[in-house]
């Protein structure tokens, strides 16, 4: 009977590690897809393009160098975009693909430690 105890609670805790399985993710794409990249505005600084309930597109488009960082506080994304090297006249685009979990609610977009609005957020 101990062996049957012991062997329950170890299935269970083996299958409780594994319910943390996040799909979150933040990373710079090279080739934008056909479809996003004919919805951004080029006067838009930043912009938010939902394509699924969770894949988001966020397009950032400055004249530096752009640093990133993801954190997540319970149901708040905080993406922090940190630009340096301004030295630049040309204005490059920068595209995200961002994948959330369900009980992400809430984006919050830092620039260089200012929490900052979306220009436009529209759906593909």
């Amino acid at each position: 009977m101990k062996k049957i105890l012991l062997f329950t609670l170890i299935s269970i805790l083996l299958s409780a590690c594994s319910l943390n399985d996040s799909k979150l993710s933040f990373s710079e794409i090279k080739r934008v897809p056909d479809n996003v990249q004919a919805k951004i505005e080029p006067n838009s600084t930043l912009q938010l393009l939902n394509e699924k309930e969770e894949v988001s597109y966020l397009v950032y488009q400055t004249k530096g160098t752009v640093a990133t960082d993801l954190e997540v506080q319970k149901e708040t994304v905080q993406i922090k975009l940190d630009v340096s090297n301004n030295d630049s006249d040309e204005v490059k685009q920068h595209v995200y693909k961002l994948t959330l979990d369900p009980n992400h609610e809430v984006i919050d977009v830092f620039i260089n430690g200012k929490s900052t609005s979306f220009d436009k957020i529209s759906n593909l």
